[in-house]
Formats: structure tokens, sequence, C-alpha cells
């Protein structure tokens, strides 16, 4: 180990610059944007001055700058304390320790405060690309290591022994993490976490809110059915209920929740995990209705099930899903009232609409929904995710003007229309769909895949869904959305079923992300006790784990340690040549004795071969210098390799 007191050479400063970096580069996306442009005008300078020999700025200077970049962090911030200010003044630091890193000793500062800024970057993303971009930056930052022992290293060489050190080290990391027994949530989470926008469904709905989703292939959730999956068009994920209408939003009304459901389960249930990504709100997804409940789950009076906490991170549940119900009750009147309730003076033709259509039906609500079905299917209706705008009254615009508009104008209209002619309705949005993937055989449902139907009160039948879509776009409920869009539609690429080597890709894609995220950042209290007891660990518990993790990285710390000694005698190209001159000596009969050192056994076989005695004793005392000096000297090496391949006893 160098002094900590000694002095750094070029090279060694130019590996604590390129570690800096390392640790620092990755950060960039998650913090300010002057933060990052003057972190890096910092490195930049200082390697700068390092290639042009040019002596450091005072250190008045430095903590200048340090005091001037704190104080924005607080006003960015709004504080210096917590995670996201905590990393943006260790990035700020590590960019300007390097303008007072003169010894050894500063120098391990900026490695492990390197190291520490690699573990910051899974406080922002746990994804694949920053594991793999983790992995190579503690392999740079254990070069610098070696390069701060090793002053005259090659930086391949020093590349080479980092790498190789990691390698050693992954054994142990996997024994860790299977066996460490799991804390339940996250070990850093702050409340301002819940401010970071999720794509996804929110709690209200204007014209054009779901074809923007519908531009986009982010994964909602994935599904595991335990058994054959149903039908596509079967395939009805239900989300956020809306009810209350402005005229031109639609929004949720909070309604009760409770454990018990509001209505009874009929036939054979459907089985199923979902992988849910976070979305920052409290509703989950199930088909169309669940029936058993995940764990800290509850239902609500509008059939729509929440959990008990808004999901800030990625979220796996078992759900059991039946195709039919039937309500425990009638429905309160004053649930029914609100599904009928209309703001008065906003689209006055669609209410005409609707009162003509219950006065021409008797107020029978099949034939009401029959009949304005009929309309969109019959009519020149458009499905496309490129709508014209609407003005004030927007349903009627959609209805008796443009005519061209997403799931969410054809929901809308259709429930305004119903509740117009006195039948309670309203608004169910969720997705619609799904894909399976054949590599992995989950069903991977997209952000494309959002949708909006809609419901209307049966007495006897409780709420019954009705999708418009499907009146005038049978094929995004049979198939998906690019088979419903007219052609020339812009969708995400990754939707476009045409390309089959995009479609490859992206399924084995998905594949790996999925397992990354079930294995790796899945990998919770119940997993990890299923997987040790498949491993044949009766009851794991703290003691049993604990208990096991010691032992194995015990015998693994023995194997590498014997590993590592056969390896360093193997390659040691002084104990190689010495042991040829022990295997010579040894055809005399002067075999070496454990318990003899270098000199002894010099000694001994000198005695026995006079003759021979000058070149054993240069042999034995090259052999001695090279072997315990601390700095080899190649002629001496060459010398004593060319005295054992000629010696001859």
């Amino acid at each position: 180990m160098a002094r900590a007191s000694a002095s750094l050479n070029q090279q060694q400063v130019f590996w604590l610059c390129a570690a800096a970096t390392g640790g620092f580069a990755p950060l960039t996306p998650w913090l300010p944007w002057w933060l990052s442009a003057l972190s890096t005008l910092a490195l930049l300078s200082r390697a700068f001055l390092l290639w042009r020999k040019t002596p450091l700025p005072p250190a008045w200077f430095v903590n200048l700058i340090a005091v001037i970049g704190s104080i924005g962090v607080g006003f960015h911030y709004r504080t210096l304390l917590g995670k996201d200010a905590g990393v943006a003044l260790l990035a700020l630091f590590l960019a300007l320790k390097l303008f007072e890193t003169k010894t050894h000793r500063d120098a391990y500062a900026v490695v492990f405060l390197g190291y520490f800024l690699v573990l910051s970057q899974f406080f922002y993303s746990q994804s694949i690309p920053v594991a793999v971009i983790s992995i190579l930056t503690v392999v740079l930052l254990t070069a610098t290591l070696v390069a701060l022992n090793r002053a005259q290293a090659k930086p391949a060489a020093s590349l080479r022994l980092a790498g190789v050190m990691v390698a050693q080290a992954i054994p142990f990391m996997l024994i860790f993490f299977v066996l460490f027994p799991r804390i339940a949530g996250p070990l850093w989470g702050l409340p301002q976490d819940s401010g970071r926008a999720i794509s996804g469904l929110s709690d209200s709905m204007v014209p054009g809110s779901i074809s923007k989703l519908a531009l986009s292939d982010a994964i909602a959730f994935r599904v595991r059915f335990n058994s054959a999956p149903p039908a596509q068009d079967a395939l009805y994920w239900r989300g956020p209920v809306l009810t209350d209408f402005d005229g031109r939003t639609w929004t949720i009304a909070r309604p009760g929740v409770s454990t018990a459901l509001p209505y009874q389960t009929l036939g054979r249930g459907i089985e199923y995990d979902v992988t849910l990504e976070p979305h920052q709100q409290y509703w989950l997804f199930a088909l169309e209705l669940p029936g058993k409940l995940p764990a800290d789950a509850v239902i609500g009076s509008d059939y729509g099930m929440y959990a008990k906490k808004p999901l800030r991170e990625r979220f796996r549940y078992q759900v059991t899903s039946y195709a039919q119900t039937k309500p425990v009750k009638e429905e309160s009147s004053e649930v029914l009232r609100v599904a009928l309730e209309l703001p008065s003076g906003m689209n006055p033709r669609a209410r005409a609409l609707g009162e003509e259509l219950g006065s021409k039906h008797k107020r029978d609500a099949i034939q009401i929904a029959a009949d304005m079905l009929g309309r969109f299917r019959n009519e020149p209706f458009t499905y496309t995710l490129s709508p014209p705008p609407l003005g004030r009254h927007d349903v009627d615009d959609f209805l008796f003007a443009t005519r061209r508009g997403f799931c969410e104008h054809f929901a809308s209209s259709f429930v305004v229309v119903m509740r117009a002619a006195g039948i309670p309705a309203r608004v169910v949005t969720g997705y619609q769909g799904g894909e399976i993937n054949p590599i992995d055989g989950y069903l991977v449902v997209r952000q494309a895949d959002a949708h909006a139907w809609a419901e209307i009160w049966l007495s006897g039948k409780g709420w019954v869904r009705l999708d418009p879509t499907a009146a005038i776009a049978p094929g995004r409920v049979e198939k998906n959305l690019a088979a419903a869009l007219p052609a020339g539609e812009p969708i995400p690429m990754l939707l476009n079923a045409d390309n089959a080597l995009l479609r490859a890709v992206r399924f084995r894609l998905d594949a790996v992300v999925n397992g990354w995220n079930q294995w790796v950042l899945g990998y919770d209290a119940n997993r990890q006790r299923d997987l040790l007891k498949a491993l044949g660990m009766a009851s794991p518990d703290w003691q049993s784990m604990g208990a096991a993790l010691m032992v194995l990285c015990g015998l693994l710390m023995l194997a590498l340690m014997a590993w590592t000694l056969r390896q360093w005698q193997r390659t040691d190209p002084v104990i190689r040549a010495w042991r040829e001159f022990q295997r010579k000596l040894t055809r005399r009969g002067l075999v070496a004795q454990a318990w003899e050192g270098p000199r002894d056994y010099g000694l001994r076989a000198a005695s026995a071969c006079p003759a021979k005695a000058g070149e054993i004793a240069e042999i034995e005392t090259l052999f001695e210098t090279l072997r315990y000096r601390p700095v080899q000297s190649a002629d001496a090496l060459r010398k004593f390799r060319y005295l054992i391949r000629v010696f001859a006893p």
C-alpha cells in the first residue's frame, strides 16, 4: 500500500479524473442542468491544468465555487437535506475535490466518494442499463485504486486486474442477494418522490386525453395467467370510473371502499398475477370483475379496485376475476342520481337526441343503447387518433359535426345521450387487450392499449358494460389498436405488426426486462421465501438465512484463497524458475523439506555438490533478491532464469 502522504504522479491524477467522471456522468439526467454544466466544467478544467502542467487555483477560489454551488442547490431544492439535494452536493464536491487532491489520502477520498455516487444512481433508476453502467464504473474506480498503489502499472494492466477483482466479488454478491433477509419497502423513500410524473391514466378525462396515451408504447403492466388467457375481446382491464361531468371533463367520484364485494360472483374464476408499473395513483387494474382481492387492496362502490397508498414502486399482486356477476342489492338512489346528472346549458343537441330516444323507446335501456350504437355503426363516424378540435359543446360537435374521434369521444357522447334519455350511465377507463409475449408467456399491456367504455345500470343485472368503440371499430377490441386505425394513422413504431424483425426484437427485449423486474427488482420477502423453500430450506427465517449466508461466504472465501494462491504460484516467474531448480536437484536426491528455507536448502545442496557450490550460491542469492525485494530487476530475472536453465547438477 502506497503511503497516504505520498504525492501523486500525472498518470494517477488522470486516473482520478476518469474515475470522477465515471461516478458523476450517469447522474446528470437527474441533476439540475446548471449543476451538471458546472461539474463538467470543473472536471475538464482539472484535466486541462494537468495536461498543461499548470499550477492549481488557490484554495479560496475552489471554496468560493463550492459555496456558490451549495447556495444554488439550496435554492433549487429548497433544502440542503434529503436525497436529491444530498446527491447534487456530493456530485459538486467530487468535481471540486480534484482541485485539492495532491496526496494518496486525498485520492482515496475521491475514489470512495465515487463508489457512493455509483450507489446513488439506484435512487433514481434500477434498470438494466443503469446496472451495467454501475458495474463498469466500479471497475473504473477499482482500476484507479490499483493505479494508486502501482505507480508504474500500465492502464490495460490496471483495468484487467480491476476486472478480475470485480469478477471475484460477483459470487459474494449473488449469495448476499439470495440470502440476505429482504426489507419491506425501499431503503430510501422520501415524500418528494410522490411528485415525480408517471405516464398513465388519470382521475379525469377530456377529449384527446386517451388518444395521447395511445401514441406511447410504454408498458402499463404485465400479466401471467395461471391457465389459458381469455379471448382478446374479453380483456377489459378496469381502472378509474368517471361519474362526474361538467360538460367537457369527466372526473372520478370518490367512492366508498370496503373489503366486501358489492356484487356476487358467478361461474368459474380466472386466476392471474399482475406486475403493475408505478403510476403514483391508488387504482389497480383487473379484469372485470375481481372476485378475490389482493392483500392490502379494497374495492370501491364503483367496482374499482384500489391500493391503500399511491403506487410509487412496481407492484405485484394476484387477482381472481369473474366474467359473470350480479349485484348484492339495488344501487343507492344517490349513486343513480349522480349517474343521471348533466350540466345545464351544455350540449343541447345531444340532450335533445337522448330525450327523443328515451321517448321513442319508452325508457327501455336496452333499446336506447342499441339505437345509439347503431348510429355509430351505420352513420359516417370515423375512429381516429387525430380528431379535429371541438368547441364549447364538444359532445354536440362530435355527434353532429366532426364525427371523428377516439374511444373517449364515443364513450363520453354515448353516456351523455343515455343520461339524457333517463338511463343511469358512467364512463369507465382502463385498458383493453394486450399482447402475449411468446418468449416468457406474459401478457404485456401498454399505454397504447388505454381505453374508455361505458356502463349503464339495469335493475336486477347491475352495471352492464357497453363499448361504443366496438360498434365503430370492432378491430380495436378483437385485435389491437393498429388493426382498427385507418391507413396512414400514426402509431408507435414498436406496435407495427407488419415488421416481424421489430416484433421479435421487442419480444426478446420485453422478456429480458420482465425477468429483471420479476427476479431482481421484484425479489421481495415472499419471493425469497418461496425460492429458499424450493431450494430445500424448510423454514427460512433471519437465523437460518444468516447462518447459511456465513457458511457459504466462508466456503467461497476459502475456495477463492486456494485458487488465488494457485494462480499466484503458477504465474510468478521467480517461483516457477525456483521450482525448476528444485526439480533438478531432486533428481540428485536433494528433496526440499517443508521446513527448509531457500538459504538452508542452498547450503545443503552446495555441500552435496561441491563442484556446483558457486552456481548454487549465486542462484540462491538471486532468488532471495528477486523474491523479497519490493522492486524486481528485469536483468536480474533474466540472469536468474538463465542460470537455472543451464544448471546441471
